[in-house]
């Protein structure tokens, strides 16, 4: 064998080794990389509110993250044009930013109407009385927020391997990685440090703001009319109005994660709703500003999408060069795309506990792990989102036919249901607030159906399917919860315990020590104890009868022999003809003998038959079964 697989075997024997040890000392593993587990009281004491300033960056992270791929992705859609085309960036990038003041303008109302947090899902919750609304809702913002980790991530290092080519073919496990350092952070709850986390987000803003100004700068100094600058107005001649939208709805993903300032009113310092839209003002400039100007020297420079190197990385590349300045904006872009997706993170998780909490999602969601996070939806988007790199090989353009049709539904659902909300309740500038919302509603409502119409082809078609699987799935399990709950209900007055004659069988393999830890727990218990032995032939029958009787016979033994070597069957039959003879509410008490290793690979040299009769038992039978533990000491 070569070197090469002389490497591959002893890697694939290092990564076993270090399983199996992370295995044996899971704990302090665990302990290792989440850290210790955290006191409830903590979750209180660590809350901060934010200032508005450092809110913005740690808010508007999703949002301002995608104007690194947001214009780059409508572009994509036209390269088939020719340079013809290109000076179509800026139509699709100022109707994007028209777009960006309906949006904050809607939810600057709902600011205003949830000072609580006012949410699509809260929202429709609110104001619709069907509850497949406000599913629809969390459905459609939790399948976004996967889609956001699995873009953004793969945008950051797509603006990596912008500049360093050679890891370009590494794009998909780097993004992995990536993924699997973001659970260890949420997980270790480094990412409520709020007042760290905001300066990626600010350098990011700095970078973008210093590019646009240099561009104009230079191009005070070279003209705005350049050699490269493509011709303004032009039509080609394959354009067509339904390109032309699917270029726009592309741009659109350059809005994805507007609704976070609005679900954060609690976060802030008081005046909670006047400094959240503060910065809803604030995040709006700055948004359609950067928009604007990088649209706009893209243009100028007659920038073209390039698969293997980023727009956005060639703009820096001809305005600065490839010195410390492009690789400050370069790390910059990638820093603040990862912090995009790391408090996605955060938004899934949280999403899906309030939506677990109302039984629409599986309850373990709602349940916050060591570190006071809620792990268990962490992991979930972790693993959802790592799905799609490995499918899409981290391919953002790949990605984006499916990104934002989730978040314009849950936009259009919020602001109808605003619209409800001002028609019931009225109050103060009532009408020009419902009209602020109307719009919004209609505007998101034709982006939603543009998304779903240009982009279905293209792989849209999945979100389509998979949203309204996905609400009939959390409809069933909330049907599940009402039905378990139902039957679960007991009547305070009528319903009080009452003791049964309970039969207690202990089902044993031989006489040995554990056996008779067992059989002693069994006596203690004051109950009709039955040892019950199942032999495969009769030779192993007689020696268990033989020393049953110069043991002194502690109980009864009954012995089955099983012709087909099978425990489960003479068993379930045993317990059948058990419960035809007992009493209606009499119990049936299983015990099993189970002798427990000191080390963890012992278990590997033992048949775990306590354990498949235990499962077997709970699953198909109404009896009571109790494993009695009998611990190994070498």
């Amino acid at each position: 064998m070569g070197e090469v697989e002389w490497l591959n075997i002893f890697v694939i024997i290092v990564v076993a080794f270090v399983g199996w040890q992370a295995i044996s000392h899971f704990n302090f593993v665990k302990h290792l990389l989440i850290g210790r587990p955290m006191k409830s009281e903590a979750l209180r004491s660590n809350r901060t509110l934010l200032l508005w300033w450092i809110a913005l960056p740690v808010l508007s992270a999703d949002l301002y993250s995608s104007v690194a791929y947001g214009p780059e992705s409508g572009m994509t859609e036209l390269v088939q044009l020719g340079p013809g085309a290109k000076w179509l960036i800026l139509p699709l990038t100022a109707a994007t930013v028209v777009l960006l003041v309906i949006l904050i303008s809607s939810y600057i109302m709902g600011v205003i109407a949830y000072p609580n947090g006012g949410g699509a899902y809260a929202i429709a919750k609110n104001n619709f009385r069907q509850p497949w609304v406000a599913v629809t809702a969390s459905s459609a913002l939790l399948i976004d927020y996967v889609l956001t980790v699995a873009v953004s991530v793969s945008a950051a290092i797509a603006s990596i391997a912008s500049a360093y080519p050679a890891v370009s073919p590494y794009r998909t496990t780097l993004a992995l990685i990536c993924i699997l350092a973001l659970v260890i952070i949420n997980m270790r709850g480094v990412a409520d440090a709020a007042s760290l986390l905001a300066w990626p987000t600010f350098l990011f803003m700095a970078s973008m703001l210093a590019l646009i100004f240099f561009g104009f700068a230079d191009e005070m100094r070279h003209g705005f009319v350049q050699a490269a600058t493509p011709a303004f107005g032009t039509v080609p001649k394959d354009l067509t109005v339904l390109l032309i939208l699917k270029a726009f709805s592309s741009t659109c993903s350059a809005l994805t994660g507007i609704e976070t300032i609005s679900n954060s009113v609690p976060i802030f310092r008081e005046p909670k709703q006047k400094n959240a839209i503060k910065t809803y003002v604030a995040l709006g400039i700055i948004e359609g500003v950067t928009l604007l100007g990088y649209a706009y020297h893209l243009y100028v420079r007659g920038i073209s999408v390039n698969p293997n190197n980023t727009m956005l990385s060639q703009l820096a590349g001809v305005t600065f060069g490839h010195g410390w300045v492009y690789q400050l904006i370069i790390w910059s872009t990638f820093a603040v795309l990862i912090l995009a997706a790391n408090s996605t993170f955060n938004g899934f998780s949280q999403l899906a506990a309030i939506v677990a909490s109302d039984g629409y999602l599986p309850r373990k969601l709602a349940q916050r792990g060591d570190r006071l996070s809620y792990s268990n939806g962490i992991l979930m988007v972790a693993a959802l989102a790592s799905l799609l790199v490995a499918i899409f090989h981290s391919r953002t353009n790949s990605l984006i036919p499916l990104y934002a049709i989730g978040v314009f539904v849950s936009f259009t659902i919020a602001q109808v249901g605003l619209v409800r909300r001002w028609n019931r309740v009225k109050g103060r500038h009532w009408r020009a607030y419902r009209a602020i919302n109307g719009i919004g509603a209609v505007v998101t409502a034709v982006v939603a159906l543009i998304f779903a119409v240009t982009k279905f082809t293209g792989g849209a078609w999945m979100i389509i399917v998979i949203l309204p699987l996905f609400v009939h799935f959390s409809l069933t399990i909330s049907r599940h919860y009402q039905e378990v709950a139902g039957q679960l209900h007991i009547d305070l007055v009528k319903d009080r315990p009452v003791a049964h004659k309970v039969t207690s069988i202990v089902l044993i393999s031989g006489i040995q020590r554990v056996v008779n830890n067992t059989l002693s727990f069994a006596k203690s218990l004051d109950t009709h104890v039955i040892a019950v032995y199942v032999g495969f032939d009769d030779a192993s029958i007689e020696k268990v009868r033989k020393r049953w009787q110069e043991w002194g016979s502690p109980c009864e033994l009954i012995v089955l022999k099983s012709q087909y070597r099978s425990l489960l069957a003479p068993i379930a039959s045993f317990i059948r003809k058990l419960e035809a003879e007992k009493g209606k509410e009499d119990y049936i008490h299983i015990l099993l003998p189970q002798f427990i290793m000191k080390k963890g690979w012992h278990n590997l040299l033992h048949n775990q038959s306590a354990l498949i009769l235990r499962t077997w038992l709970v699953l198909h039978k109404d009896v009571v079964v109790t494993t009695v533990p009998f611990h190994l000491k070498k």
